[in-house]
């Protein structure tokens, strides 16, 4: 584990990333902002939570508690966008305050306790705690795009009916060790 974690976790952060990416992509401000019901959250409001929530656990992580006083998490379910760019902007800048602070870390950094609203986790399970909050939230944005575009929807993975077929081009390659992300 102590050599093939932090690399792994990064790959597995840069393809949230890029499914959130592939997402905002092929939808336009409107549908990125489109509310299926009066409680229900858009893209864009998910975006803001996912990035707030970044914003907050990233910044100085090894040194300060990971809920923030400056983060006012009630104000990330208010759409506050204008424009495409804007969101796409805001994305990025939560992935950057993420990359730059895991990438730093090292092996030995792994059992170091950090806090998030007082409560004491390794580094290791911080970091298993912030994949598992943004797989969560990127899969409804990857589904609400789905539902948005309907048949426009340009799959992000295995489309329907084509399972053979990538079977096949996986099993005609040589057995070897690769994280699944490498190929995409």
């Amino acid at each position: 584990m102590e050599n093939s974690y932090l690399p792994s976790v990064i790959k597995q952060f840069e393809y949230y990333k890029s499914l959130g990416d592939k997402t905002i992509s092929q939808l336009t401000i409107k549908e990125l902002q489109k509310e299926f019901s009066e409680d229900s959250n858009s893209i864009a409001i998910i975006i803001k939570h996912i990035v707030g929530n970044m914003l907050s656990r990233w910044t100085n992580f090894l040194t300060e508690d990971g809920e923030k006083e400056w983060r006012h998490r009630d104000s990330e379910f208010e759409d506050t966008f204008h424009n495409k760019e804007g969101i796409q902007q805001y994305w990025d800048k939560g992935w950057d305050c993420l990359f730059e602070a895991i990438r730093p870390l090292t092996s030995e950094d792994l059992e170091r306790i950090i806090y998030i609203r007082n409560q004491g986790h390794t580094v290791t399970e911080a970091i298993n705690r912030q994949i598992a909050h943004y797989g969560y939230h990127i899969g409804q944005l990857v589904f609400l795009g789905k539902l948005i575009k309907g048949n426009g929807w340009v799959s992000l993975s295995v489309p329907k009916g084509k399972s053979v077929t990538y079977n096949q081009e996986k099993f005609n390659k040589e057995k070897g060790r690769r994280h699944f992300t490498d190929d995409l």
